[in-house]
Parts: structure tokens; sequence; C-alpha cells
């Protein structure tokens, strides 16, 4: 076990830039319930109230970076860093577009495989892929010695217990930044649970793309609205996620 003490001694500074992928829906979702721009504004502010609030590190940024700080209502399922309940916030996101996209198919296909009968959408999902500036002087590299000697722990497909643990810790000792390797991107890219709004030094998105998901019977496919280049199409088979 990482104790929080063991864990301040292995902070370092980290800054950079990450992405994170969103289903686009979430500018549009309102808007056929209303007749007018204006209707769907006040909509979306009754909405809005009826939210759990922010912490204040959170309020000044932009709702797609402070949606996942949210908190006052339990949070549905656990995931990597973060436990079921009344927990606070997780901010994912990852060093490649790719590796963000890899982890959006995982989650997609997650829900698909857990309702059997649901059919799978013939026209293609629509995305927003962001990118965000992050910088802290306290963040743990798990992919680094020494932490990288438990490199099983922290990439195991399924079971986030160690994971949960040392996150809990790592708050603890003050850290707010965990960087660890993606098991879902094949190319083992990185990821980054950022542990607190106050990492994010970007008030909003610093890009903003679109892209396009498509789903068959064996694959994802992802494709950058207007692609021009290879590197902005990517086809992630169901079995890499088994």
């Amino acid at each position: 076990m990482w104790t929080p003490t063991a864990l301040a001694s292995e902070t370092r500074p980290m800054a950079g830039d990450a992405w994170r992928v969103v289903e686009h829906q979430y500018t549009v979702s309102t808007r056929k319930l209303v007749d007018t721009k204006d209707e769907q504004s006040i909509l979306e502010d009754i909405l809005e109230a009826s939210k759990p609030p922010y912490p204040k590190a959170a309020e000044k940024l932009h709702y797609l970076l402070k949606t996942p700080f949210r908190y006052g209502s339990p949070y549905p399922v656990g995931s990597r860093f973060r436990r079921a309940g009344i927990t606070e916030g997780v901010f994912y996101c990852s060093g490649h577009i790719r590796t963000a996209l890899a982890e959006q198919c995982y989650y997609r296909l997650r829900f698909f495989s857990e309702s059997p009968n649901t059919v799978l959408p013939k026209q293609e999902i629509r995305l927003t892929v962001f990118s965000i500036a992050y910088r802290s002087e306290k963040a743990i590299d798990l992919t680094k010695p020494k932490l990288a000697k438990d490199k099983k722990k922290w990439i195991h497909p399924s079971d986030y217990e160690t994971t949960q643990s040392l996150a809990e810790n790592a708050r603890e000792a003050g850290v707010d930044i965990i960087r660890y390797q993606s098991v879902r991107d094949l190319e083992k890219g990185a990821n980054f649970a950022l542990l607190s709004a106050k990492t994010i030094r970007s008030k909003k998105p610093k890009q903003e793309q679109t892209w396009f998901l498509y789903m068959s019977a064996t694959e994802f496919n992802c494709e950058r609205a207007n692609a021009q280049k290879s590197d902005e199409e990517f086809t992630f088979k169901y079995n890499q996620f088994a």
C-alpha cells in the first residue's frame, strides 16, 4: 500500500495539454424540447439550478471543464480513481486524441454489452474532442519508478479497488494529478486523472474538434470532420477491449 507519506515523496511538477471526448449532444439535447433559442436558455438555467453545485475552484471554468467536478450527489458507478457514492470529482483526459477516443469507445461498447437487446445506431455519433492545459507542482506518474513497480495493479482492466485507494491517499498527500497508462489504447498512451479543478489552467477549451463515431458489429471507426490526414482517422476492434 502506498501511504500518503510515500506518495508525497514521489511527487513532481507536471504541465502540458490533454484531450477529452464528450458526445456532442450536450449542446443540443434540450433544443428539441423548445421552439426558440431563448426558450432553450431558460430551460438550461432551470436544469442548471436543479443540479449539484460545483466546487469553488471550478466556478469560473467552461461547462465542459467543470462538469466532472460536480459535488453533492452520488457518483453512480465507481471509476479507476473515484469510488461510487458521494466522492470528489475527477477530470479524466488523455495525452493523445487517439487515446481519448479509445477510452470513449470502450465505455460505449460496455454500455451496449450490458444492454444486449439495444440496437446499434445506424448513423454516425457526433463527438466533441477538446483540449485543456493542465499544471501542478504535486503530481505523480504511475509509469515511472518507483511507482511503476506496481504496474499490474494500476492497469487492471476492471478491478479499481487499488487505484481508488491510491487516489484517496494521493489526495491526502496533496497530490492533484495522476498520470497513468491507458488500458484501452493498444499503443499504451498516457491518461491523466486531474483530482482538482485548480490544475486546469485554461478557463475554456484550448481547441475543439468535431469527430464522427461509427459502430459496426465488430469495430468502431472514428473520423474527424473533414479529415485530411491519416492521423485523423482511427479504428478500434472490439476484441482489443476484452
